[in-house]
């Protein structure tokens, strides 16, 4: 299965950025240490959109990359974080990067995910997967999550996912299980669960659902 790109450009053309919170995400600031980072250390954020979760960890002195597929959207993170990119071709992807008043670094490769490479990425300290893997459907999560465990050299890994009745929604967001997360990354990693919680307004404002952070350690 290929990527719907079609389907994402729309979404941020029209604004329809649901899954872009306005504050940080409280189980990113809960359970980041279980990471065991230190400043000046590296994390990759797959599908990165425009969130705040990259505001947050550069104030706490972590390089950041990201892979987003949408220009829009990594126009808008660099004009929010008040920072100008230099702005680089690199193959099918183009390369923003900046640097903080703080000397913390920010990457950011626009295009198509699956084009990037580990020789482009560099060096990876950890994965925070909070909205790449739950948006994309099944097949293509096979694809992904194999991808994801090439270019980060198995990276430890903060992931975020949903669990609710696929039925009731055809998504993304998407379900996906814990059987499904031990299947993409249990032969590589120890899989925790650090927490779970009910979504206090349900998934889209009407579906029950729980959301759940997990570490993933490499074994």
């Amino acid at each position: 299965m290929e990527p719907d790109h079609n389907f994402w450009h729309q979404r941020w053309q029209n604004q329809q950025i649901g899954f872009h919170l306005k504050s940080v995400n409280p189980l990113l600031a809960a359970h980041f240490q279980a990471l065991a980072l230190t400043p000046g250390q590296r994390v990759f954020i797959p599908l990165c959109g425009k969130t705040l979760d990259i505001h947050w960890l550069l104030s706490q002195g972590i390089h950041v990359a990201g892979a987003e597929l949408n220009q829009l959207a990594v126009d808008s993170l660099f004009a929010e974080l008040g920072l100008t990119a230099t702005i680089t071709q690199s193959g099918e992807l183009r390369h923003y990067h900046a640097v903080t008043p703080h000397a913390v670094t920010i990457d950011v490769f626009q295009g198509d995910f699956f084009a990037l490479e580990q020789a482009l990425l560099g060096e990876i300290n950890a994965v925070y997967d909070r909205a790449a893997l739950i948006a994309l459907p099944p097949d293509l999560r096979v694809t992904y999550s194999k991808h994801l465990i090439n270019i980060t050299h198995s990276a430890p890994q903060l992931l975020i996912s949903f669990h609710y009745d696929q039925s009731l929604l055809a998504g993304p967001p998407f379900n996906v299980s814990a059987d499904e997360i031990s299947a993409h990354y249990g032969e590589i990693y120890s899989i925790t669960l650090l927490a779970e919680e009910i979504m206090p307004t349900g998934l889209k404002g009407q579906y029950p659902a729980l959301e759940k952070s997990w570490l993933l350690k490499p074994k």
